[in-house]
């Protein structure tokens, strides 16, 4: 009889635990909790029976402890009554998946904890099982369950409004568009108590139209070769790495040409900043390198400056990098494809534990294309841990580390290039072009506590440090420069060496108030903030001589000490359910101690008398109020209204003594609505903005540095939609387009007598029109050998129209493609990555200045154009264990 049994139980398949699900009926609060409501399910995947347990057609009950985030993401899971360590393992991985409609008090989304039963027991007629990794595939709507108590109700109760509308009309839109269908009912079973108490990270309120999140379904649409490349799918953003792989990449975005970061405030987790004041290569520089694609859970981007929290660096805009890792386990991907290109990604992610709470590495090293001088090798770590301590408080603790090495092409002229002189992927036999390269570190650490009172009041404190170097050797204009301490020496190659050392440390710290109810149709919630960090930086800038690398000419030799105190208030207001008023005031006070060594240069003749040498200090504060407006006329309808005014700091070395520091002000205008059907299905977003900056900066290629142009205005539209109609199935394409023009040019000089900017010019290197579409498709194919098999696909299109440049110049229209392929079966997948996917030819960057590359007999000093030549078709192969 057992042999039967057996038989049978193996011809069966597979069998499927489902969540012991109470009937359909409104959530109800706990006791003392009247404002409270639970959370309720709206994606769901059921649990695996343990295969090696079918035999024995074990009947058994799991109890799970699950941490429902605001957003609607299981935080935290464990084992509350075990099963036995086969079924834990089971429930553990499939609630993991499970996305909800938060829980809420006063109708704001709130950190909850929940007990889910899994109940496993064989039936005679399972279902196909869910593998990981698979989308989830629901009934329709309307499907009438099947009877019985552990049949899940897919069939809202009459008196339950959909969880959309509430969130809609309280609280927020979901993070992301998750494919699954409502099934707005209580996780219980009779007689299970539900658990709730608020803890965690706070879940930042949406800021006017332009505040995207973009969870994995978007950032895993298209291959993502580093962490920058995952900002791509946010309106407006383009990315580009002219110089290597050991330099921070060149992001666009709306219309500023942000350069390595100096018009984007970049952080991680809401508590690192990666901006680097006063850089030696560019204010604000930024090396998103540090973090580790795999290993980025979400993205914040708030275009625009409207959040009392953001700071400096927030002119175009601030990007949060949320970490954590979904799949639990450890998870191996090695990688090799064109151009010797070897990858090489660990991660391990305990079970049991918060998805924030991980370990991963990654190593890789390339030829690169183009005759071999753009290769590189670099390594990096990132890890963190999550927990829980008395009192409701919950800890993070976070540390990185990165490093790389990488040769670099440098810039050709396209004359050159026309007369066949060099080749579009090449680089000068010259033997200072072919001596560039790049290196740069950094390594990171934070230590953040967050905690969430009873009452819906919220408290975060964070500590961090970081430590960046940086070497540069980087020629631009072949032969043109002249040697400032020794006017007679000249012609020996314009090879700039850049170096910055930079050590920060600083602390964050938030307080949010309860919300209170001054009236039953006005509610007042109030947040205040501080944060601060000091820097100590000590940079050079020389000129070397190829191929010794001996000095023959010294730029820059500086120490650089900042400290930044910043505080804002920030206030919410809610008139009844149709309108919400946020915003309030931002003040940060700046401090510089300069020690610049080779500053106020004396002239020959008072050599005996002075000394070279210029110590200055400098300070000043900005202020930067914000608001935002929403109105909801229609359920699904939301209007915006908002405006900011946001800072970047001053670069330290260009301030003279006693000067007050002049801060780049930006004043930001926008209207824009938001209109979701389903939020699970479909987003669709309408901006129209306009930016006014006091003075810009923009690329100087004779001292490899960014200079000052003058005040800049920006006016555009911005398009996004996001859908989700299918099962597995997510789309989005976004549009922006915008007028960028300089308003005041800087005068000519003797030095400069004919600049190469006017008045009323558009913006050098910002294209006016960017069109970003991401696709992705996941679908379970069936099983193979007793084990199911799980397809991906995605692409992702970038379209840039011509970029103006200096001198009347335009660059050339930008069209590329990236797609990945993906095939899994049980532990084990397979996958294809390909960028550039048609091979189409083109710049990176396209510049116009004055070089000098000894081509020719008799050297031009007319400016010409240069570019730098982006990647062409790169496939590169991949296999995962999943373990």
């Amino acid at each position: 009889m057992s042999r039967w049994s057996n038989a049978i139980a193996l011809a069966a398949g597979l069998l499927v635990a489902r969540p012991a699900l109470a009937q359909p009926r409104a959530p109800q609060a706990p006791a003392g909790q009247a404002n409270v409501t639970l959370p309720t399910v709206v994606e769901h995947v059921d649990a695996v029976y343990p295969p090696d347990k079918l035999a024995q057609g074990v009947d058994t009950t799991v109890e799970v402890l699950v941490t429902v985030e605001r957003n609607g993401t299981v935080g935290d899971a464990q084992i509350a009554v075990s099963g036995g360590e086969a079924f834990d393992a089971a429930a553990l991985a499939a609630v993991r998946r499970w996305r909800f409609s938060p829980a809420t008090r006063d109708g704001v989304p709130i950190r909850a904890r929940i007990r889910v039963p899994f109940h496993f027991a064989p039936e005679p007629h399972p279902p196909v099982p869910v593998p990981p990794g698979a989308p989830t595939d629901t009934p329709p709507p309307d499907a009438v369950p099947p009877p019985g108590p552990l049949a899940p109700a897919t069939k809202p109760p009459a008196n339950k409004p959909p969880a959309d509308k509430h969130t809609h009309s309280h609280g927020e839109p979901p993070a992301e568009l998750d494919s699954g269908l409502a099934l707005p009912h209580a996780v219980a079973e009779p007689g299970k108590p539900i658990e709730i108490h608020v803890q965690g990270r706070p879940n930042p309120p949406r800021r006017g139209a332009s505040d995207f999140r973009l969870g994995r379904a978007v950032l895993d649409s298209a291959p993502r070769p580093t962490t920058a490349d995952l900002i791509k799918s946010a309106p407006g953003f383009h990315v580009m790495r002219p110089e290597g792989d050991a330099v921070a990449q060149r992001v666009s975005l709306r219309g500023f040409d942000a350069d390595h970061g100096q018009d984007i405030q970049f952080t991680v987790g809401g508590t690192i900043p990666l901006n680097q004041p006063s850089h030696i290569h560019g204010q604000g520089y930024a090396d998103l390198n540090v973090l580790i694609p795999e290993t980025v859970r979400s993205l914040r981007v708030l275009e625009g400056v409207y959040d009392p929290h953001q700071g400096d660096f927030a002119v175009a805009g601030s990007v949060d990098f949320d970490l954590g890792v979904e799949e639990r386990g450890v998870r191996a991907t090695a990688s090799y494809g064109s151009f010797d290109t070897k990858r090489l990604v660990a991660i391990f992610a305990p079970a049991g534990q918060s998805e924030e709470t991980f370990g991963a590495a990654v190593v890789r090293t390339t030829d690169g294309f183009g005759e071999g001088v753009r290769g590189s090798i670099s390594g990096g770590f990132t890890g963190q841990y999550r927990f829980e301590l008395p009192g409701d408080l919950s800890a993070l603790v976070h540390l990185s580390s990165y490093g790389a090495r990488s040769t670099v092409a440098g810039v050709l002229r396209r004359d050159d290039i026309d007369r066949r002189i060099v080749d579009f992927y090449g680089a000068y036999p010259d033997t200072s072009a072919r001596s560039q390269s790049a290196a740069a570190t950094r390594t990171q650490a934070s230590f953040s506590l967050q905690r969430t009172g009873d009452d819906g009041s919220e408290a975060s404190f964070g500590l961090w440090g970081a430590y960046g170097t940086y070497r540069s050797r980087l020629n631009f204009t072949g032969y043109t420069q002249r040697s400032r301490l020794r006017p007679t020496w000249a012609g020996r190659g314009d090879l700039i060496e850049q170096s910055n050392d930079d050590g920060g440390f600083g602390a964050r710290a938030s307080y949010r108030t309860r919300r209170y109810e001054a009236a039953s149709w006005l509610k007042a919630q109030l947040t205040l903030g501080a944060d601060a960090e000091a820097h100590s930086i000590d940079q050079a800038q020389n000129l070397l001589e190829a191929p010794q690398n001996e000095t023959w000419d010294r730029r820059v030799d500086t120490t650089v000490r900042s400290l930044r105190i910043g505080a804002f208030a920030d206030a919410l207001f809610t008139f009844s359910r149709w309108a919400r008023l946020r915003g309030g005031l931002r003040a940060d006070f700046i401090s510089f101690d300069i020690d610049d060594r080779l500053g106020n240069q004396v002239p020959a003749f008072r050599e005996e008398t002075h000394f070279i040498g210029y110590r200055r200090t400098a300070a000043g504060i900005a202020w930067g109020p914000r608001a935002t407006l929403e109105v909801d006329p229609l359920p699904s309808l939301r209007l915006f209204a908002a405006y900011g005014r946001g800072y970047r700091s001053p670069q330290a070395r260009q301030l003279e003594e006693g000067e007050q520091a002049p801060f780049a002000t930006v004043h930001s205008y926008e209207a824009g609505a938001r209109y979701q059907y389903e939020p699970a299905r479909l987003s669709a977003t309408l901006v129209a903005y306009e930016t006014r900056l006091s003075y810009d900066l923009a690329f100087d290629a004779e001292e490899g540095r960014l200079e000052r142009i003058g005040p800049t205005t920006r006016r555009g539209l911005v398009a996004y939609l996001q859908a989700n109609p299918l099962t597995g199935f997510n789309a989005s394409i976004s549009a922006t387009f915008v007028r960028a023009t300089l308003d005041s040019p800087p005068p000519p000089t003797p030095e400069n007598p004919t600049p190469p900017y006017v008045e009323g010019q558009s913006l050098p290197y910002v294209p006016p029109v960017v069109v970003r579409t991401d696709v992705s498709y996941r679908r379970a194919l069936g099983t193979f050998r007793g084990k199911p098999l799980v397809a991906r696909a995605g692409y992702g299109a970038t379209f840039l129209s011509p970029r103006p440049l200096p001198y009347a110049q335009e660059a050339r229209t930008v069209f590329v493609v990236d797609a990945s392929l993906g095939l899994r079966r049980d532990f084990v997948e397979i996958g294809v990555d390909a960028t550039n996917l048609f091979n189409a030819r083109y710049a990176d960057t396209e510049y116009v200045f004055v070089s000098d590359w000894r081509t020719s007999d008799i050297p031009s000093h007319l400016p010409a154009r240069h570019i730098s030549a982006g990647s062409p078709l790169t496939i590169l192969g991949n296999l995962t264990f999943y373990l």
